[in-house]
This record gives structure tokens, C-alpha cells and sequence, in this order.
């Protein structure tokens, strides 16, 4: 699932790549920017979403000067059924403030195009709403924010109200790397659900025309509470 903050670790609360882009030369204030990705495991939010297998992803995203973005992100998905990829569709608003304060505001859709359930209806799709504020010196970066959903189909993993909240903290050293950790909360509508807390830890270094490569750490509390490890790389034109 889309990932739309600076590092590897904040990837791990919406879901992709990093930003990074190609400039249109027809358009001074906008930019295009695609990406690929290959990682060991696909994790969101400290569940695998490959069944412990590998994830090829990419998207492609429209940025302009304003704040305003838009995008799609695509990755392949293991879910024991037929579901065989997963598509995501957002836009929103974000920007860096020059006393360093930082948002991220918007909406996205999570789509399961062949999804299908016993009569061949549709049905895994849901879309959220979220919202992002941090604060970055330069020299650490901490984050918090708040994904809620508004939108389910009938046999959809997360169902309207579900709510996730963040926090987490990013602190680049050494010039190419960056070290960051993440603490999740799930609250679900249903009083009978189950609420978690889930954590991330991710190493990533910057190796320039390669693209970056991370290893990163995952732990949720109430479920399987196995520590998963996966790396991964991504590449940004």
C-alpha cells in the first residue's frame, strides 16, 4: 500500500516508494516522478501481504508546486485465494515549511481487481483518509498521523471506522544513511475486534544512481508476535 513519506520506515504505515522524479519541460511548477521497487516480504502495518514471499511494486506520481499530488502504486499480493495484485489510487496535499514543520493530508483507495467472492462480485476493495504533521531539524525527523477508513466493501480487511494512529522518528547520519523507528496503534470500530500495536525498525542507505536499499524490522503484539525481517530495494526517476 502506497507509501507516502520520506523514509523506508514511514513506508510501512500507508504503504511504496520514495519520492523522486523526472521534471516536465512543459511544466515548470509540476513534476512526474516513477518508481520500482523489489522487496523480501511486503508487510502493512506488521502483517505479510505475500505470505512471507517476495513483492515487485511501482507507481507512478504527479507532484505540483502547490502541494497537490496524485498517484498510482501497484504491487503483487499472496492472500491464500485468488486476489493475485494489489492497485492504489490517492491524491493529496503535502509541503515542507522553512522552520522545518512538515504535512501530508489526503485520501487513498486500496483496490483488489480480482478480488472476487463466492458469487463473483467484488468485494475487498476500501479506501482511507489520512493525515500526517512532523517536525524536521535536519538532524532528526519525527513524525505522527492518523489513517481512518471511510469507505468498505463486504469482505474487505479493514471495515469503515477502523482506525490506525502512528508516531516515529528518522535520523539520516553519515550522509547516506538513515536509521528510524515506528510505533503503530490499531483501533478497530468493532468493540469485538481486536486492537494491536505493531512496531518497525529500518536501517536504509542511499546508494544514489542504484537507488536505496533498506532492512527493516517488524513486530506486532496480539497475533503471531514473530519478528519479521525482510530488505528491501527501490528506485525512484
Amino acid at each position: 500500500m502506497k507509501k507516502f513519506t520520506r523514509s523506508a520506515l514511514a513506508a510501512a504505515v500507508l504503504t511504496t516508494g520514495l519520492t523522486g522524479g523526472l521534471s516536465l519541460a512543459s511544466t515548470a511548477a509540476a513534476e512526474v516522478s516513477v518508481n520500482i521497487g523489489a522487496v523480501s516480504n511486503y508487510y502493512f502495518r506488521g502483517f505479510s501481504e505475500t505470505d512471507g514471499g517476495a513483492a515487485i511494486q511501482g507507481g507512478v506520481d504527479y507532484e505540483h508546486a502547490s502541494g497537490f499530488y496524485t498517484g498510482t502504486w501497484v504491487s503483487n499480493v499472496d492472500f491464500g485465494d485468488e486476489t493475485s495484485y494489489e492497485l492504489d489510487l490517492y491524491a493529496g496535499f503535502a509541503d515542507a515549511l522553512d522552520n522545518g514543520f512538515f504535512y501530508d493530508v489526503g485520501y487513498i483507495y486500496y483496490a483488489y481487481p480480482d478480488a472476487r467472492d463466492a458469487d463473483g462480485s467484488l468485494s475487498a476493495d476500501f479506501g482511507e483518509v489520512y493525515g500526517e504533521v512532523g517536525f524536521d531539524t535536519g538532524a532528526v525527523s519525527v513524525f505522527g498521523g492518523l489513517a481512518w477508513v471511510v469507505h468498505d466493501d463486504d469482505d474487505s480487511a479493514l471495515l469503515e471506522d477502523d482506525r490506525y494512529y502512528y508516531a516515529g522518528i528518522d535520523v539520516p547520519f553519515m550522509e547516506v544513511y538513515s536509521a528510524g523507528l515506528l510505533i503503530g496503534h490499531f483501533d478497530p470500530d468493532d468493540s469485538d475486534a481486536i486492537s494491536y500495536n505493531h512496531y518497525t525498525a529500518s536501517l536504509t542507505r542511499d546508494a544514489g544512481d542504484w537507488g536505496e536499499f533498506s532492512f527493516n524490522l517488524e513486530y506486532e503484539d496480539e497475533f503471531d508476535k514473530d519478528l519479521g525481517a525482510w530488505v528491501g530495494w527501490n528506485k525512484s526517476f
